[in-house]
């Protein structure tokens, strides 16, 4: 029993020592209370691939996703409190249309959406939906991507530092508050603004563990909460899952999608690769004239990719018009139209484009019916209503409608 009793006291020494150090650590805010962490978030969707792009410095949580949540709806984002100043990433990217600016929008004006400033932006807006599993890069052109090295923007204020990168979707948010087609910002001003906001400073101490508020915290929340943007309950999902039923009309159609007749499959994906999407950049035929700034061409210099532009998700087709990357098409009649008599020759259309030498698919009226039946299949209500993803501010006065 003696022998015993000094490795005893030496555990109680040695346990005391430590949580005396541990206080200490935390007291100084080097390390944070291990009863404080942020709460995991697991994203994974099981008809989905598992290849997520999260970055490694930005998991996902549960807090992390609720302050993004309300910054991407709070119009101070811009800086300003002023009511006519106002512009949130909620704005143009709206939830009742897939969260994609929607022709009814007011920043709509029948060409492309524009910002504070009033200049229209050089596109039209994608949808917010399903980008944890993009890893071919985003926006139209997949200019933002890891493969990306460039930093800052010297025409815009912005320093070339690390954190001021185009890798991920933590990009796109930087790059939003300073773009002149956007909120036309200053990403100073959007930090002091948003610091003294009381509601933000516990929020940000939730999610990282300080409630000091920086452009690379701002940025990591609001593409956190992008993320968790999952579309994933379709009635053609349900038909898959066997809880629900197609009729004939969307029969045939899903028919003529996932067959060479109507060839949309070979860009969009079938019910095998249930993103309806390659996520890849394809010259669909719609133009002779390569003479836009921001194709795929801009970004790899290799001229083959001249009027090459990401495939959109065809997931909320039925909400996301205007369509193609200059919205041309106010409907999806217009689209069907177009792929069915209106292809148009260049050395730059895509080989997978295999009605091109015919001018299109030629399906008869029934048929294109048909194949918008099937498409209005993919429009998933719930996301569209759903709570957690909508705005959680109790006023209205600091989101643009």
């Amino acid at each position: 029993m003696n022998r015993k009793q000094p490795n005893i006291i030496l555990i109680i020494i040695c346990t005391g020592l430590g949580l005396f150090i541990l206080t200490c650590s935390v007291s100084k805010g080097f390390v944070r209370n291990l009863f404080d962490q942020p709460t995991p978030y697991l994203l994974k969707i099981s008809i989905f691939p598992d290849s997520l792009n999260i970055p490694a410095d930005n998991p996902m949580t549960v807090e992390g996703i609720e302050l993004g949540r309300y910054l991407f709806y709070d119009g101070r984002l811009s800086g300003n409190k002023d009511k006519k100043k106002l512009m949130s990433c909620a704005s143009c990217h709206k939830q009742e249309h897939s969260f994609e600016c929607g022709i009814d929008n007011p920043l709509y004006k029948g060409g492309r959406p524009h910002g504070l400033s009033g200049k229209e932006t050089p596109h039209v807006m994608l949808p917010l939906i399903n980008l944890a599993w993009i890893n071919e890069g985003y926006l139209w052109n997949g200019k933002i991507s890891n493969s990306n090295n460039t930093l800052g923007d010297e025409k815009l204020g912005v320093p070339a530092e690390p954190i001021y990168n185009y890798k991920n979707i933590e990009s796109l948010v930087w790059m939003s508050i300073v773009s002149p087609y956007e909120i036309a910002g200053n990403i100073e001003k959007t930090v002091n603004t948003i610091q003294n906001i009381p509601l933000y400073p516990p929020m940000f101490k939730k999610a990282f563990g300080s409630d000091t508020v920086t452009i690379e915290r701002i940025d990591k929340a609001i593409a956190q909460f992008i993320r968790s943007l999952v579309s994933c309950n379709s009635r053609f999902d349900r038909f898959m899952d066997g809880k629900a039923e197609l009729t004939t009309s969307e029969m045939n159609g899903l028919t003529l999608f996932t067959t060479e007749r109507g060839d949309c499959f070979h860009c969009h994906g079938s019910p095998a690769l249930p993103l309806w999407t390659t996520n890849l950049f394809m010259n669909n035929a719609k133009d002779i004239d390569f003479n836009e700034i921001g194709d795929r061409f801009s970004v790899t210099h290799n001229p083959r990719d001249r009027g090459k532009y990401r495939v959109p998700t065809l997931r909320n087709i039925e909400l996301t018009a205007p369509y193609m990357h200059d919205g041309r098409f106010k409907t999806l009649e217009e689209v069907l139209e177009f792929y069915n008599s209106g292809l148009k020759r260049s050395p730059y259309v895509d080989p997978l484009m295999i009605n091109m030498n015919h001018g299109g698919m030629h399906l008869t009226n029934k048929d294109l019916i048909d194949l918008k039946a099937f498409l209005l299949t993919l429009t998933d209500s719930t996301f569209i209503t759903n709570p957690q993803y909508s705005n959680p501010l109790p006023w209205n006065k600091y989101f643009i409608k």
